[in-house]
């Protein structure tokens, strides 16, 4: 009993219990946004399920590059395109490394999609799986 009513195991345990929640939070956010899917799973998620596939980059990074079957819902403008988008698919979520995309799962979850994931290592994933990628060309002269 002697051990919680020294101030030096008081700070101890309140280190221990601090870390534990760090190290738990990441969990926590993934379990709120839903499952976070293979390169391999969303090329199949949008070929047999027709998965709407969602970047959530700025549009100029879009443009530099992005999957050829997504569309662009850069965060600045989510809650006004995400109504847009259809319920009754799944939706994949992409960013450039799957960290922004968690916390835009989040919010198509709270906005009533049912069938949310992100893409685990983002566009980087995408890319390094050696999946196709398209730039938008520039119009002008």
């Amino acid at each position: 009993m002697d051990f919680f009513f020294n101030q030096n195991n008081l700070l101890l345990l309140a280190v221990a219990l601090g870390s534990g929640l760090a190290l738990a939070w990441p969990m926590i956010l993934r379990s709120r946004a839903g499952a976070a899917i293979s390169s391999t799973e969303a090329v199949q998620m949008m070929n047999h399920q027709h998965a709407v596939l969602i970047d959530i980059r700025p549009s100029e990074a879009f443009n530099t590059g992005h999957v050829p079957q997504a569309r662009n819902v850069p965060l600045g403008d989510f809650e006004k395109k995400a109504a847009a988008l259809p319920k009754n698919k799944p939706i994949i979520v992409l960013c450039d490394v799957g960290r922004s995309a968690i916390g835009a799962a989040t919010r198509l979850r709270k906005l009533g999609f049912t069938e949310v994931v992100t893409l685990d290592g983002g566009l980087k994933a995408w890319m390094t799986a050696g999946l196709p990628v398209t730039a938008n060309k520039k119009t002008g002269a």
